[in-house]
């Protein structure tokens, strides 16, 4: 890629951007949130047009803004979010696409020869015929890395790839990696997880603010140095304290089941909140997860059980909650954390709009007022993208989070901070800075006072901010242990379902799922 750049508006994303990746190479990309990686991918793959430079793949020019040509010359794309259809086999989620829509009829005997062939040159076993709605993340992850291999892919570009899979199934992308490294193709590889990029890369290319500002051989640098690179200064992450004012409950879930439909419901949860404390859920996305953080936000009806909010039952009424001080960080703020179309002001004040702080008779919105907030928001938070009168959908992942932080955390005016915060996927996504800043965030939370649950699949954020930590799995929850008590092989275990496995007194110990050691009832 030669002297590649891309304007949008007034943003210059890439600005002459040159790189190089060798055959049988992982380059690692690296970069904070709004730096340029997604932009440059995406005029690689072809998504996007630049206004300057051009491409070369195995020395010819690869025309732009043409997916086709690039899928043609060997470069394919897996996406953070896979693009798979779950009513589907995994033999016709790779086909699709392949064969011209005139053709009588689908040669499935040779594709599936094909497939075959392919998943034993790569190590990547699969069942043609089953359905993907019935595959683990990491299985599906599989299948995404198959469509671009069966094309005949020799350039793969992998965006976060081990955002959702578990420690197992993440060793085994790596082992996957390794046999498609040594058979000649070559991976760019997207992450903020930096001990990864350490371990599989060969090289790093660091962008910030659109340029390219550091490369290096990855033996010759140090998580820290890159850390650097990404964010222009030293970056310290938070340092885990435990918690030393554990206080009364805020919010009790009794023997709590709820239906999820595809996102899995809950099953005879149990699990109490208490002030001052974090508590962290690790788990693989789907084992309801959702359904619990919607209960809590009063998105969703209890279907038996029990469920209380600072000793009155929990209602399924979201805009009571937020008014008591339940504050909603959810998993994807693109759906439903903000609305791209307002301005990031009226994001600022969505959930509280229709009280006296911002409208009169909850009919005229105060302006002033709600515009004053968003700028004490972005002030507190640091949220960059053009002020409060831009488009929420023109900010960065890391800026649109921190958004919606400040949204859940600053309370309006004199009013109280919040009771308890349901963090979910808080960092999803996220450069190394705006980690620590979120990090940070809820740390503070939890010494002011507040009860604070952190839902996550990243084993080294559910260590590194819980006080006690379980495992979801089948909409069902293990039993709450301080972190010191867990090893990651046993969390990584639980959250594939086989907690019995480990052997770990982790698991057979006792349990603490009401109150923490030291508290009292």
């Amino acid at each position: 890629m030669r002297h590649i750049s891309k304007r949008f508006g007034a943003m210059l994303a890439n600005d002459g951007i040159s790189l190089d990746l060798a055959k049988g190479e992982v380059l690692a990309l690296l970069g904070e949130n709004g730096a340029g990686k997604s932009t440059l991918m995406s005029i690689l793959f072809g998504h996007y047009v630049a206004d300057a430079g051009d491409i070369e793949v195995f020395g010819r020019a690869l025309p732009p803004g043409n997916p086709g040509a690039a899928l043609a010359a060997g470069v394919g794309m897996v996406h953070q979010h896979f693009t798979l259809a779950d009513n589907l086999s995994v033999l016709d989620n790779v086909i699709l696409g392949t064969e011209p829509v005139w053709q009588p009829w689908s040669r499935r005997a040779a594709a599936r020869r094909k497939l075959l062939d392919v998943t034993r040159r790569f190590g990547l076993p699969v069942q043609p015929d089953a359905l993907v709605g019935s595959l683990t993340v990491g299985e599906r992850q599989r299948v995404e890395i198959l469509k671009s291999l069966y094309r005949g892919a020799r350039i793969l570009i992998l965006d976060e790839p081990t955002a959702v899979l578990t420690p197992q199934e993440s060793e085994s992308l790596f082992a996957t990696l390794g046999h498609m490294v040594a058979q000649g193709l070559s991976i760019i590889f997207i992450s903020h997880k930096l001990a990864e990029v350490m371990r599989v890369s060969h090289r790093v290319v660091v962008l910030r603010g659109g340029k390219l500002v550091a490369q290096a051989n990855t033996a010759d640098t140090t998580k820290a140095q890159l850390a650097t690179w990404m964010v222009g200064h030293a970056v310290q992450l938070p340092e885990r304290r435990p918690a030393t004012a554990v206080g009364a409950p805020v919010c009790v879930l009794a023997r709590a089941s709820a239906g999820g439909g595809e996102r899995g419901g809950l099953a005879q949860v149990s699990m109490t909140l208490h002030r001052g404390e974090i508590v962290a859920i690790a788990g693989v996305s789907g084992n309801g997860q959702v359904t619990l953080t919607e209960l809590l936000c009063g998105m969703r009806t209890l279907e038996s059980g029990e469920a209380s909010f600072l000793g009155q039952p929990l209602r399924p009424d979201p805009v009571r909650l937020v008014l008591d001080g339940v504050a909603r960080i959810p998993e994807d703020r693109h759906a439903v954390g903000v609305i791209g179309d307002l301005a990031v002001w009226e994001n600022a004040v969505s959930e509280r709009l229709r009280t006296p702080a911002f409208s009169r008779r909850a009919l005229w919105v105060r302006r002033r007022a709600a515009r004053a907030h968003a700028e004490h928001v972005i002030r507190t938070f640091d949220v960059r993208g053009g002020g409060p009168g831009a488009a929420a959908r023109a900010l960065s992942g890391g800026n649109m989070q921190k958004l919606i932080l400040g949204r859940a955390l600053l309370p309006v005016g004199d009013g109280p901070a919040p009771q308890l915060i349901v963090a979910h996927q808080p960092t999803w996504g996220l450069d190394i800075g705006a980690v620590a800043f979120v990090h940070q965030r809820l740390i503070d939370a939890r010494d002011a006072g507040a009860a604070v649950l952190v839902i996550s699949d990243d084993l080294d954020e559910v260590l590194a901010l819980g006080d006690r930590v379980a495992v979801m799995h089948g909409g069902q929850l293990s039993a709450l242990r301080r972190a010191e008590d867990w090893t990651r092989e046993a969390i990584g275990l639980a959250m594939a379902g086989h907690a019995h496995e480990t052997g770990s007194p982790a698991v057979a110990g006792p349990a603490h799922h009401g109150v923490p050691r030291g508290v009292p009832a």
